[in-house]
């Protein structure tokens, strides 16, 4: 008997620490928010080889890191995943800094501060989308190379078969075609069980707060402790505004429930596709079903790896990108 009353005391308690530590795990000041609102517009920029800018696009205002604003080359946009930002592509800034490309990476809407809207329904695919396009037309890149990891690969991969005819070459890195991904999730045991965190963080509220309380253990703990401590550094300033990682986890929560558009499931661009055998959010099954609807040139890199690639294995996967962009554009370019 008494060790019932002991549950029903204990959980109460365990619940409201972890309320409490969120609470006080937040910074109140938005600090973080403040010191982006006063970044320059891009425009303001243009003289220097690599700059932190914002930009304007509808009513929502994106951070944004621009290498070589006034190369003559091609332009490469680089979309990050969950729970980084665009710091994430810094091995990938460095490999280009001699080169006559012109290199953009932003942060989507939710992690940019000024670009975080109330609605779930605003962060389906059609929205995560149409930010592409607009960072590109206002940069003035009607065609461009594209890289996305997690969930900018998502992003990416719908761009690319939404609108193909601005893309000069896809690099996906850890997230197979959706069709596949989510096929495998219906269908394939492993990928099921590797998608359980999804169910997790689309459940309301909870996720936050176990993520970010006692001054985010947990978020340190399981998921960016293998990030360098700068990028820690920022994820952990990121998260901590109130809404911060609300914002964030509505891309979770906002799956299935995109409005339709046009695509075509084949993809036709110059793909290359890098996965680590290791990734606990991404089964074989999806890597390999995901062939059948790759109709152009396609190269597959498998390594001994997990999710996070730019972090551990930048030397592994920045030459075949480099290639891959450089053959996408000879090609094109003759």
């Amino acid at each position: 008997m008494l060790s019932i009353w002991y549950i029903f005391l204990i959980i109460p308690i365990g619940i409201f620490y972890i309320f409490l530590s969120y609470l006080f795990s937040i910074d109140w000041k938005n600090s973080y928010q403040e010191v982006h609102s006063k970044y320059p517009h891009f425009s303001e920029t243009q003289s220097l080889q690599f700059v932190i800018a914002n930009i304007k696009i509808n009513d929502l205002i994106f951070r944004l890191r621009i290498l070589n604003p006034n190369a003559s080359g091609d332009t490469i946009i680089l979309l990050h995943g969950f729970p980084q930002t665009s710091i994430s592509w810094e091995p990938v800034f460095d490999s280009f800094k001699n080169s006559d490309y012109r290199v953009i990476a932003y942060d989507q809407r939710g992690y940019s501060p000024l670009a975080r809207p109330k609605s779930t329904s605003e962060y389906t695919t059609k929205f995560l989308i149409d930010d592409l396009l607009g960072v590109a037309d206002a940069l003035g890149a009607k065609k461009f190379h594209l890289i996305g990891h997690d969930w900018g690969a998502a992003i990416g991969w719908s761009t690319v078969m939404s609108t193909p005819e601005r893309i000069l070459s896809w690099t996906a890195l850890s997230i197979p075609h959706p069709l596949a991904f989510f096929n495998a999730v219906r269908t394939n045991k492993t990928q099921r069980k590797k998608s359980r965190y999804i169910l997790f963080l689309q459940i309301p509220w909870i996720p936050e707060f176990l993520l970010l309380s006692h001054r985010s253990f947990f978020l340190k703990k399981w998921i960016i402790k293998v990030m360098p401590t700068h990028h820690q550094k920022e994820y952990l300033s990121l998260y901590s505004e109130f809404g911060a990682m609300n914002s964030v986890l509505k891309y979770y929560r906002a799956l299935g429930k995109s409005e339709k558009f046009d695509y075509q499931a084949e993809i036709g661009v110059p793909t290359l596709f890098v996965w680590g055998n290791k990734d606990p959010a991404v089964s074989r099954y999806a890597v390999e079903t995901q062939k059948k609807f790759i109709r152009g040139d396609f190269e597959e890199i498998e390594l001994d790896a997990g999710h996070w690639l730019l972090e551990t294995q930048a030397e592994k996967i920045i030459k075949p990108i480099k290639n891959h962009i450089e053959k996408s554009s000879s090609l094109l370019n003759p």
